[in-house]
C-alpha cells in the first residue's frame, strides 16, 4: 500500500487591516485572509480597504468576513460590498442564522467556538457549517487574545451527524505563533490554522517577517513522521 503523502494545514491570516499586509500574507502562502467587521475590534478592517483587498486577491485566496452577533441584513450587505467568499461567525449566532447567512450570501461559513472544555466543542454539533473554528476563551474578548487553550480538547472531533464526508473540518486558532504552531498541529491535526496577534507588531499591523516564519513553521509539519499524523 502506498503511503498517503502528508500535507501541511492551510493558513488563515486574520485581522488584516492594510493592503500591504494582505499582499504579504498572500505572498507567504495564505489560504484565507480574515477581514474583521466587528466594530469593537482593534483589528477592524475598513470597508474601503476590504474592497481593495478583495478586488486584488479574491481569485487567489478566500476572503473571510469576521462578524460578531450581526444582523443578517448587515452580513448580506457587507458580503456583497466587499466581495466576501466566506463568513466567520464568532458570536452567539445559532445554526439557523448560519444556514440563512450561507443561503443569502452564497458564502461558505465558519462557525467559531471559544473553548473552555470539551463541552464547548461538542456544542458545535448542530452547526453543519463548512468549517468549525476553535478559539481560546478569554472573558470579554472575541478573539485576538494571544492565549492558547488545551489543544488536547480538540482531538475529539464534533460528531458529523448527517453531514456527508465525515466530521466538519477544524480550523485551529488562539495564541498561535511561529514558535508553537508546529506543536499545535501535531496535537490537533487541523484542516487549517488561524493566526492574528501571533504575527503582529501591533494590533492590526502585521510583521511581514513573522508571516513568513509562521508559514515556514506550518509547512515543516508536512514532513512530520507518519505516526504523528491523523490516518
Amino acid at each position: 500500500m502506498n503511503a498517503i503523502e502528508p500535507h501541511a494545514p492551510k493558513i488563515k491570516f486574520c485581522g488584516i487591516t492594510r493592503r500591504e499586509d494582505a499582499d504579504a500574507a498572500v505572498a507567504a502562502g495564505a489560504w484565507a485572509l480574515g477581514l474583521i467587521q466587528w466594530p469593537d475590534s482593534p483589528r477592524r478592517c475598513r470597508l474601503a480597504t476590504g474592497i481593495e483587498i478583495a478586488t486584488t486577491h479574491r481569485r487567489h485566496v478566500q476572503i473571510v468576513g469576521v462578524f460578531v452577533n450581526p444582523t443578517l441584513d448587515h452580513v448580506v450587505r457587507v458580503a456583497d460590498e466587499i466581495g466576501l467568499t466566506m463568513l466567520q461567525l464568532h458570536g452567539d449566532e445559532g445554526p439557523s442564522f448560519c444556514a440563512e447567512a450561507a443561503r443569502r450570501t452564497g458564502c461558505r461559513v465558519i462557525k467559531a467556538a471559544r473553548v473552555r472544555s470539551g463541552a464547548d466543542i461538542q456544542a458545535l454539533a448542530p452547526f453543519r457549517t463548512d468549517f468549525h473554528l476553535l478559539d481560546s476563551y478569554v472573558p470579554g474578548l472575541r478573539g485576538g487574545s494571544g492565549e492558547t487553550f488545551a489543544w488536547e480538547l480538540a482531538t475529539h472531533r464534533v460528531p458529523s451527524g448527517p453531514r456527508v464526508g465525515g466530521p466538519v473540518p477544524v480550523i485551529l486558532s488562539g495564541g498561535l505563533t511561529p514558535d508553537n504552531v508546529g506543536e499545535a498541529i501535531s496535537v490537533v491535526h487541523p484542516y487549517a490554522v488561524d493566526v492574528a496577534s501571533g504575527v503582529e507588531s501591533a494590533p492590526g499591523i502585521k510583521d511581514h517577517a513573522a508571516l513568513g516564519a509562521f508559514a515556514t513553521a506550518v509547512a515543516a509539519t508536512a514532513a512530520a513522521p507518519e505516526a504523528e499524523r491523523v490516518p
